[in-house]
């Protein structure tokens, strides 16, 4: 996901003509985003496992980033994750950006699908083809 303009590699930074031509909008290769997010997530969350000495019989519920249901879905199939063990709500906000993690962690502690001292895995990929995981135990 990027946008051509405004960029620090044009100057003036954006134009009326840049605008007339929509280059102020974000633009995305779908199947890429697709095949990188289900490639980095993954390996992500069982790097983290490995860092951290954890199983996957450790971890009480993932957390991932609400993009797209069928890259959740696919990430929870590629390490063999439980469907209970991650909670998705992109079905009912959509992606919300930078809030997705903090949202669908707040939803799933109101559902009780998250209790003191449950292991947390946060993972997330995004703009700039960036990807990241986090554990905490809660």
């Amino acid at each position: 996901l990027w946008t051509e303009y405004p960029a620090s590699a044009h100057n003036p930074r954006i134009s009326a003509a840049a605008m007339a031509e929509g280059k102020h909008y974000p633009v995305m290769n779908g199947k890429r985003v697709f095949k990188h997010a289900v490639t980095k997530m993954p390996a992500v969350i069982m790097e983290g496992m490995i860092t951290n000495n954890l199983k996957l019989a450790d971890i009480d519920m993932v957390i991932p980033h609400q993009a797209n249901l069928r890259i959740n879905q696919m990430v929870a199939q590629m390490i063999g994750l439980p469907p209970e063990k991650m909670h998705n709500n992109i079905q009912k906000y959509g992606n919300t950006t930078a809030a997705t993690i903090p949202m669908c962690m707040f939803e799933a502690i109101e559902l009780g699908k998250i209790k003191s001292g449950d292991l947390v895995c946060l993972v997330a990929f995004g703009a700039g083809l960036t990807w990241g995981s986090a554990f905490l135990r809660y």
